[in-house]
């Protein structure tokens, strides 16, 4: 039977029933067999012809089996967790597929085709936002390798609803200090802060989630907010689509940028937020708008910066926490230990932790910064803290661990002086000028007595000397508040104007008067009360 279409038979119909053709000359008109015309005209109702369909060999067909393996087992897998279809290209080729990547994209979408229609989709209603009203903010989790390890980073994701501009940073967590950050980075970069920000029901957002809208907020994100001046909005329970747009940036950074993080190797966090900062504003001038496309987000990011607030200074967002100094100068947090100096030692102090640091206050000074370690069992010296306990014990610093930290021209002079005796005591000497003549000037005298090769202890007791001296004959600079209006200059015709007034005339004194004066003087002293005398 040949093929046949609805419009052919309709064709067939009329030169039947109302030309009377014959079928011979039906055949003849149309190409068909006799056959299969009267087959088709026996029909009682005219439906849409149905054939079977025609199997064609590919050359996926021998990993056909494999491939929807992946994909079934990818739609049980969490959505950061599935594969790309051009991972899965990739792959086929290792194993010797040797077709091309539309026939793999082809079978996948057919078969995603197929599971949404065995299943039932929800219904959602769009919507818009205007310039500068809301941005929405969510958190992901990505794998990359820093330092040599494979890491597992959260990356917080801040995004405009009007004009679509995003902004991404990677953090080894979610505590507070990490949402601050990520909220000041963001509204530095966007230059401006719109009306509202739009949440999930996050731990450090929300304390407590009651009935309806009502939330307890976090005191230290409230707090957040209202340097910020936005309004923050929480989504319901189970209800991501309500922030479906930064969702959806999720999904999309997550197949373009962090597939490119994942092939590469970074050297540090710092310099994967850097290179993510540089991927989101290449977006931003390559990414058309979805509403308008003739308008990139970069071109409509500069509509809505005019509508969004100005950013004031960052907000400190810190975690603070009581912390008591062990005797060997230590603090503990995460596992890590920091050192302060040692007259603290025993004490309890205020411990501070940012996103990039950790800093020590204790009774309203700060008297320690060190770089935050998010590894475990890290102890982060800082040798200037235990100058002042050095200087009674000087045999520590043979041994001394915090000392391991010294610069090279210190270490290379303390190697000299520990071969002599008495070394390790003009050593502790030595380094206690830091505090009193700076780092760099102690470190200029270290190059100067290494110069000479075997520097011996009189010659670095020589140089403290000096230095000392050199502090007295160059007091420095005082501050005051008081400001020089007139700048002094000198004025030799002053000298000889004022010659000029002593050599003058003067009018000689009435006889007598010198003393009428005195006496008037003297009755007036002694007169009670000071009365007027005349």
């Amino acid at each position: 039977m040949g093929v046949i279409t609805v419009g052919m038979l309709a064709k067939i119909r009329r030169m039947r029933f109302r030309e009377h053709l014959s079928f011979h000359e039906i055949s003849r008109r149309t190409g068909l067999a006799r056959n299969t015309i009267k087959a088709w005209l026996r029909k009682a109702e005219v439906t849409e012809p149905r054939y079977p369909k025609r199997e064609v060999a590919t050359k996926l067909d021998d990993y056909a089996e494999v491939l929807e393996a992946w994909l079934k087992a990818d739609a049980h897998r969490a959505r950061r967790e599935r594969r790309t279809v051009w991972a899965m290209f990739q792959e086929l080729r290792a194993r010797g597929y040797a077709g091309g990547y539309g026939r793999v994209a082809a079978f996948a979408r057919r078969f995603r085709q197929e599971q949404r229609l065995r299943g039932s989709g929800g219904a959602f209603v769009p919507l818009r936002f205007a310039l500068g009203e809301a941005f929405q903010f969510d958190w992901s989790t990505e794998y990359v390798f820093v330092a040599g390890l494979r890491r597992k980073l959260e990356v917080a994701h801040t995004k405009l609803c009007a004009c679509r501009a995003f902004w991404m940073t990677a953090y080894p967590g979610q505590g507070h200090e990490m949402l601050f950050d990520a909220h000041a980075r963001a509204f530095a970069a966007f230059e401006g802060i719109p009306g509202r920000g739009i949440y999930d029901n996050m731990k450090t957002a929300v304390d407590r989630v009651g009935p309806g809208k009502t939330r307890k907020i976090n005191a230290r994100f409230e707090a957040m907010s209202s340097h910020y001046l936005f309004e923050p909005e929480f989504c319901n329970v189970a209800s991501g689509w309500e922030k479906g747009i930064v969702e959806k940036n999720v999904q999309d950074r997550r197949r373009e940028i962090w597939r490119e993080a994942a092939e590469q190797r970074w050297p540090s966090l710092e310099a994967l937020n850097d290179w993510l900062a540089a991927r989101c504003r290449q977006a931003w001038e390559e990414m058309k708008h979805p509403e308008w496309p003739q308008l990139t987000v970069a071109e409509l990011l500069q509509d809505e910066r005019s509508r969004l607030m100005p950013c004031p200074r960052p907000f400190d967002g810190y975690v603070e926490q009581p912390a008591r100094v062990s005797s060997t100068s230590l603090v503990y947090f995460e596992r890590n230990r920091y050192s302060v100096p040692t007259r603290l030692a025993n004490h309890v102090v205020s411990l501070r932790a940012y996103a990039t640091r950790i800093e020590i206050v204790a009774e309203g000074e700060h008297v320690a910064v060190h770089e935050r370690s998010f590894e475990r069992e890290q102890t982060l010296y800082d040798w200037r803290h235990y100058l002042e306990l050095i200087g009674r014990k000087p045999g520590a610093l043979r041994n001394g661990a915090p000392f391991a930290t010294l610069p090279e021209p210190l270490k290379a002079l303390q190697g000299h002086l520990l071969r002599r005796p008495g070394g390790d005591r003009v050593m502790a000497q030595f380094l206690a000028a830091v505090p009193v003549h700076g780092l760099e000037a102690i470190l200029a005298a270290t190059e100067e007595a290494l110069a000479i090769g075997k520097p011996s202890a009189e010659h670095v007791l020589n140089l403290l000397t000096r230095l000392k001296e050199r502090d007295l004959a160059h007091p420095g600079v005082v501050d005051t508040a008081l400001a020089l209006r007139e700048e002094p200059r000198a004025d030799l015709g002053r000298y000889d104007r004022l010659r000029q007034e002593d050599e003058e005339p003067q009018a000689p004194v009435p006889p007598g008067a010198l003393g009428v004066c005195l006496l008037i003087g003297v009755v007036a002293a002694l007169a009670p009360g000071g009365s007027h005398v005349g």
